[in-house]
């Protein structure tokens, strides 16, 4: 019934009738590969890409079932012109890696459509293996990683039933061959992985994206680090070659805000244009030193780096961009690993201000919250700088000022309706606002963005820096001392700083209040707890150890082995490992080749059958059939054309009819009583021919 189903199918269309059709068991594990290779983009994909490749797909299948007919090329015409004009309205002219994976997806889910024959499945078959290299892009956690090979598995599963269809259990045997298949190249694969020369490429393409990346950003509003308080997603995992520092001093310094506009701060100039660099994730190898750390961040497609205070680069895809910050090359569009180093004498500090950049710290608008400027010139008048920063942390630790994840609405003159009214806010509401007051009153001042603590991981080997850990503070400038932080948040919320974020709202109860699926909202379930944790290690050293090993990383693993070896050597060894493993799998083919012919019967018959015509002077011809040898066998030999035909008629008897197990030995049985008569016959003949020509 399948079959005849399959022929009909391929009835509609002239050009098909010599094709070969695609199994159903072959083209549902197409399907479903599909199905695998599309989730790891499900939050980058538009939903409506989505439910077409799932429509394009079921319609697929149903014509497969009989139940649809595949469209015509007008329909197919039609449907392609609908969709690409959706693709083009929803992208509105950006091109992005987004658009450009989006509009791969979209030509993979049309190829449904056209999906007939065998060559079209194989067709698609690449196709998909290039997805799943596409997907890499996107996701390189271990989690999606495993899901990607499953797909790469089911598309091979289905290549296999595609070229045997009627093979007994081929649901287990395809994947029991692919095991085995697995376990026989695994320690070709391992030992390619880490002696194969990884050199970064001499061009830099960044994947620039259109979709938003959770993280902070180079404008700060009164309520945006509010809402990244909210997400626990890693901002980055840091590991310190000593002990990790105190919690209160975790402070990951990332950009500085220094002009106001309106409500929001902003950085008054952009950064200068730096041609992009070569590609380099690997910053960072070898064991680190006690005044080392290695930074493994998430993708943000920014430049800004992360560092503590007193830092400096220890790897070089990384640079000091001043102000004590640093920025890679390019813009961190995958994880990223670099390596600093704390430093004593990292940066001298600034004793002296000119008059430009006095100017640019003391900036503000020519109006608004008159308030706190009042109050700014009344403290200036009274006190020194210093004596003036102190007060106002003062001011906040004695009055009734609250650190809350739930601020008001601020209006107009928000700094004056903070400081003088409801007196609620994040950090950024306070930094902002305490900068605005020094500012007002003479100071030089700017706001630092970045994140404050970060909790340790499984087994306390690294430390976990979450959005929520995301901070601004205030650095104001001093005669004497230079730039000097000030955090009004460890004036107000202590906890905050000393703890984290958690035990600062515990009161509150606002702590990742909106993320129910996140297990750190659920930190009293101690199971939970190691669960995530455990998981992160595993991710972590996937990142570290498999993503991670680039060039630097493996020449310096490759410099501990004995001798020392570069990237010359490592050519060499590779060379090695490939034409070692070509010899062994071509001996070991040979070997099971002639191992298969000894276990089979038939096959032995088969050659002995050759033999025997190629001796009585009929030569075997390939892609003969043996009823073709065994009529021209009995042209050759009358005396044995009875046999021959026999024997041929038992051959395809053997291959061409499904016979029970049980009657195996029976008819391999058969063909050699056969085979044997017929060399008697032929002998007995020759001896005939040989009498009567003495005679």
């Amino acid at each position: 019934m399948n079959v005849l189903r399959r022929f009909k199918f391929n009835q509609g269309n002239a050009g098909d009738h010599a094709e070969q059709a695609i199994p159903g068991g072959a083209l549902l594990w197409l399907i479903g590969a599909f199905a695998l290779l599309l989730a790891p983009q499900w939050d980058r994909l538009p939903w409506w890409l989505v439910g077409a490749c799932a429509v394009l797909a079921v319609w697929r299948w149903m014509a497969q079932q009989g139940r649809f007919r595949l469209p015509g090329r007008w329909l197919k015409t039609g449907v392609m012109l609908v969709l690409v004009a959706i693709y083009v309205a929803t992208v509105q002219g950006r091109f992005t890696v987004d658009t450009a994976a989006s509009f791969f997806v979209l030509a993979v889910g049309l190829k449904w459509l056209e999906t007939r024959t065998a060559r079209d499945f194989y067709v698609l078959f690449f196709i998909l293996v290039y997805l799943a290299a596409v997907n890499f892009l996107f996701q390189q956690s271990i989690v999606w990683a495993l899901i990607t090979f499953a797909a790469i598995g089911c598309l091979l599963v289905g290549l296999q039933i595609l070229n045997a269809p009627a093979l007994p259990g081929n649901f287990r045997a395809g994947w029991k061959r692919l095991g085995l298949l697995l376990l026989k190249t695994l320690p070709i694969v391992v030992l390619l992985f880490v002696f194969f020369p990884r050199m970064a490429p001499l061009w830099s393409v960044p994947l620039v994206s259109g979709q938003a990346r959770s993280g902070i950003s180079d404008t700060m509003r009164p309520g945006d680090i509010s809402n990244l308080a909210q997400s626990s997603e890693r901002a980055f995992r840091v590991t310190f070659g000593g002990e990790n520092p105190a919690y209160r001093d975790r402070y990951w310094r990332g950009l500085i805000l220094d002009y106001l506009d309106g409500e929001t701060w902003r950085q008054r100039d952009e950064a200068p244009f730096r041609r992009l660099g070569r590609v380099a994730t690997d910053g960072g190898a070898g064991p680190l030193a006690e005044n080392e750390y290695d930074v493994l961040m998430e993708p943000t497609d920014q430049r800004w780096a992360f560092t503590l205070e007193n830092s400096v680069a220890a790897s070089n895809n990384v640079f000091a961009a001043g102000e004590d910050l640093f920025r890679f090359e390019r813009p961190a569009d995958s994880p990223i690993r670099y390596r600093m180093a704390l430093s004593a004498t990292a940066s001298s500090p600034v004793l002296a201000l000119d008059g430009v950049e006095r100017n640019r710290y003391l900036q503000l608008p020519r109006s608004g919250n008159p308030k706190t400027r009042a109050l700014a010139e009344q403290m200036a008048a009274d006190l020194k700088p210093a004596e003036l920063v102190n007060a106002l942390m003062r001011r906040f630790r004695e009055q009734a000022y609250y650190y809350t994840l739930r601020p008001p609405t601020m209006p107009k003159d928000g700094v004056d309706a903070l400081l003088f009214d409801n007196k609620r806010g994040f950090c950024a509401h306070y930094a902002g606002a305490s900068t605005f007051l020094f500012r007002a009153a003479g100071i030089p001042a700017r706001i630092v963005v970045g994140y404050q603590g970060g909790d340790p991981g499984a087994g306390g080997e690294y430390l976990i820096v979450r959005q929520y850990d995301a901070h601004a503070w205030v650095e104001v400038w001093l005669e004497g001392r230079g730039w000097v932080r000030v955090d009004p948040t460890a004036a107000i919320a202590p906890s905050r700083i000393e703890s984290g974020l958690r035990d600062a709202v515990e009161e509150e109860g606002s702590f990742l209040e909106n993320d129910f699926t996140s297990l750190q909202r659920y930190q009293d379930f101690a199971a939970l707890q190691w669960l995530g944790l455990q998981l992160d290690r595993i991710n972590y050293q996937w990142q570290r150890w498999v993503v991670g090993y680039q060039g630097q990383s493996q020449l310096d693993l490759m410099s501990r082995l004995p001798g020392g070896m570069g990237l010359k050597e490592l050519g060499y060894i590779t060379a090695g490992i490939v034409g070692f493993a070509l010899l062994i799998a071509g001996v070991v083919s040979g070997l099971s080749l002639r191992a298969g012919e000894r276990r089979d019967g038939f096959g032995r018959v088969l050659e002995n059958w050759r033999r025997v015509c190629q001796q009585a002077g009929v030569p075997v011809r390939s892609g003969e059939t043996p009823m073709v040898q065994a009529e021209r066998l009995a042209q050759a030999r009358p005396a044995v054309a009875e046999s021959a035909r026999t024997f041929a008629r038992a051959v395809n008897s053997h291959y061409y009819r499904q016979a029970l197990s049980s009657h195996r030995d029976e008819e391999l049985q058969r063909l050699q009583r056969l085979l044997k008569a017929i060399k008697r016959q032929l002998r007995h003949d020759g001896q005939r021919s040989s009498t009567g020509s003495v005679k």
